[in-house]
C-alpha cells in the first residue's frame, strides 16, 4: 500500500510539473524570430571584419554567438548571406537568409553614409518581419561634461560614433571596391560552413547580452540616404510574413485598428472617407 502510494504521488508531481514545462516550452516557441539574432553582435562582428566577405564568414561561425536562427523550421541554423547595395558614397549591407529555394526573407540591413573627408555614420535596421516592429540600432560612445556654478556637475552624454576607423568601413570606401553579393544561395554553401542545432532561449539569451554595452535602440533614422537605397531592394518570404503575423497577433504585439469615417450629404450621398489607423502594444527589446 505504502509503494502504491509512493507511485500516486509522484505521478500526481509529474502532471503538476509538466504543465509548467510546456508553459516554458509555449514561451520560448512564441518569442519573434529575431529574439534569436543580435543586431548588437552582428555591429561588433561588423567592427572587427576586414571586409564584407570577412563579415558573412564571422556571422556564420558558431563560436561568435549572434545568430541562432531557424526561419524555416528545419532544426538546423540558417546561412546568412551579405549582399551590398551601393549608390554613391552610400552603403546598404543587407543580412539575408535563403528560406527555401524560391524565397528569402531579410532580417537586416547596414546603412552606411560617408559624412566627410574621414568620417561615416552607420545604423543597423532589424526587419519588421522578423523582429516584430522595425528596430534601429547604432553604435554609441560616453562623453562627459563639466559645468555648474559651485562646483564640476558631470554630466553623461551619448555620443554619435564616427566609424571610419573600421576596417570594413575603409573596406568598402576605397577605389576599386568591388561590389560585395554573396554568391551563395539555397543548398549552395561555402564548403567551411556546416549548420549546427538551434539553442534553446533560455541558454541563447545570456550569450548575447555581452554585445550590448556599446550599442542602443534610437527611434530616428540617422543614415537617411541609405535607408533610401534600401527601401526599394526589401525582400520578404511570405512563409515568414505569414507565421510572425500570427505570432504578433496571438502575443498582442502590435494590435493594427483602421477606422473609416464616411461623411454623406443631404441626400445620402458619400461626400468623403477618411482612413485612420491606430497602431497599439508595439513589442520591447528585452
Amino acid at each position: 500500500m505504502k509503494f502504491k502510494t509512493q507511485i500516486l504521488r509522484t505521478t500526481l508531481f509529474i502532471f503538476a510539473f509538466v504543465p509548467g514545462l510546456v508553459s516554458a516550452q509555449e514561451s520560448e516557441s512564441s518569442e519573434m524570430p529575431g529574439e534569436n539574432f543580435s543586431l548588437e553582435g552582428a555591429l561588433e562582428l561588423f567592427k572587427k571584419a576586414e571586409s564584407p566577405e570577412d563579415f558573412e564568414k564571422l556571422l556564420n561561425t558558431e563560436s561568435n554567438n549572434v545568430n541562432n536562427l531557424d526561419l524555416n523550421e528545419d532544426g538546423e541554423i540558417d546561412y546568412i548571406r551579405v549582399l551590398d547595395n551601393m549608390e554613391g558614397d552610400v552603403h546598404a549591407l543587407v543580412l539575408q537568409v535563403p528560406v527555401s529555394e524560391s524565397e528569402s526573407q531579410d532580417l537586416a540591413v547596414i546603412e552606411i553614409e560617408k559624412t566627410g573627408e574621414e568620417e561615416a555614420l552607420l545604423q543597423i535596421i532589424g526587419d519588421e518581419d522578423v523582429f516584430g516592429e522595425q528596430t534601429i540600432i547604432e553604435p554609441f560612445e560616453d562623453a562627459a561634461n563639466e559645468n555648474g556654478k559651485n562646483g564640476p556637475n558631470i554630466r553623461i552624454a551619448r555620443i554619435v560614433v564616427n566609424v571610419w576607423a573600421w576596417p570594413s568601413v575603409r573596406f568598402v570606401y576605397r577605389p576599386g571596391y568591388n561590389v560585395w553579393v554573396s554568391p551563395w544561395r539555397w543548398r549552395h554553401y561555402p564548403i567551411w560552413w556546416s549548420p549546427w542545432r538551434p539553442r534553446p532561449f533560455h541558454v541563447w539569451r545570456p550569450l548575447v547580452v555581452v554585445h550590448r554595452p556599446h550599442y542602443h535602440v534610437v527611434s530616428t533614422h540617422r543614415v537617411v540616404r541609405a535607408h533610401a537605397v534600401y527601401a526599394p531592394h526589401r525582400t520578404s518570404s511570405k512563409t515568414v510574413h505569414s507565421r510572425t503575423t500570427v505570432i504578433k497577433t496571438r502575443k498582442g504585439t502590435v494590435k493594427k485598428t483602421t477606422t473609416t469615417t464616411t461623411t454623406r450629404g443631404r441626400h445620402g450621398h458619400v461626400k468623403s472617407q477618411t482612413k485612420s489607423t491606430t497602431i497599439q502594444g508595439k513589442r520591447r527589446r528585452g
